[in-house]
């Protein structure tokens, strides 16, 4: 009798241990797509936007299961320079990055591509009743100094494994990411940029100076600070001013006084700057800032009475 309940005894512990074995968990993933929307990047400074990563645990058995879930992030199908991702337009590209934080100072990255950031840890419990969730933004950022870029839709797309999310289930002390390999997830999602075509413009003002008597030429020079995206063709146009005169008859005033003078866009002031056909200047953007000249010149004529002449000339650029 004693052997017989030994072994019952030990035939109902292996079936235990077997049922326990049988406890199955399973978790989905989705990643938003990262869209920047159309940027500009002529002032030169970082860009921001975020995705959202979803993930949903629940096991087969109504029990409470705890989930360690690690969502790894590669480059992408734009590929990456260094530590950074990159979108591309053709052989163009443009250099972005995700982060774990809202200030963008964790890199987000992958287990098997460090260099790109470390992976941030998700733990989920799958409770008794219904699945477990939890949703974490992913922090996108185009990085400062892009400038130079070209105009155009800029993508990395990221698909087949590029984003893989595994997850396990613990007890009490939860892996670290680096070791989760089980249960691969691949959600697909895309990165996207419209990189706008831009102008900006300043001007300088341009200074004749104090003279007692305009019987011979006086000159003097300006200039136009333009950044417009690299590759853009661009026209600068400069209106008649206040009295909207001819290029080389523009009327500085003081009252009902006036000083004639012209603007050129050549240093032997030699080809008047307007506004019609001839007279406009045609450029191409670098992405950079560029200094454009502008050449005055108040030619001899009858001094008026002293004081002080103005004139408010309108530039105007075309792309």
């Amino acid at each position: 009798m004693r052997k017989q309940f030994l072994t019952f005894i030990a035939a109902i512990f292996l079936s235990l241990t077997a049922a326990s074995l049988a406890i199955a968990q399973t978790c989905t993933a989705s990643i938003t797509d990262m869209n920047f929307g159309t940027v500009n990047l002529q002032a030169g400074g970082a860009i921001d936007t975020t995705a959202t990563l979803s993930v949903t645990c629940s096991s087969s058995l109504n029990l409470q299961l705890l989930m360690r879930v690690c969502p790894n992030l590669e480059a992408g199908s734009g590929g990456s320079s260094g530590s950074n991702r990159l979108m591309v337009n053709g052989t163009n590209n443009l250099t972005y990055q995700f982060y774990q934080d809202a200030n963008r100072t964790i890199p987000w990255g992958s287990s098997t591509n460090t260099a790109l950031g470390t992976v941030p840890p998700i733990d989920v419990i799958a409770p008794i009743l219904g699945p477990g969730t939890a949703n974490r933004p992913i922090y996108g950022r185009i990085l400062s100094g892009q400038a130079s870029k070209l105009a155009g839709t800029y993508l990395s797309t990221f698909a087949g494994g590029q984003a893989r999310v595994n997850y396990v289930r613990y007890l009490l002390v939860p892996p670290d990411c680096s070791t989760v390999v089980d249960n691969p997830i691949q959600p697909s999602f895309n990165v996207q940029a419209i990189v706008n075509r831009s102008c900006t413009v300043s001007a300088s003002p341009i200074n004749f100076g104090t003279y007692s008597a305009m019987t011979s030429n006086i000159d003097a020079n300006g200039a136009l600070t333009i950044n417009c995206t690299l590759g853009l063709p661009y026209s600068i146009s400069l209106n008649g001013g206040l009295s909207n005169a001819q290029p080389t008859q523009r009327r500085m005033t003081l009252g009902s006084a006036a000083i004639i003078y012209g603007l050129y866009s050549n240093s032997t002031r030699t080809v008047p700057w307007g506004n019609t056909a001839g007279q406009i200047v045609s450029r191409t953007g670098t992405g950079a800032t560029e200094s454009v000249p502008v050449y005055g010149r108040v030619a001899p004529q009858s001094t008026p009475s002293s004081g002080t002449y103005t004139d408010t000339v309108v530039v105007t650029i075309n792309y």
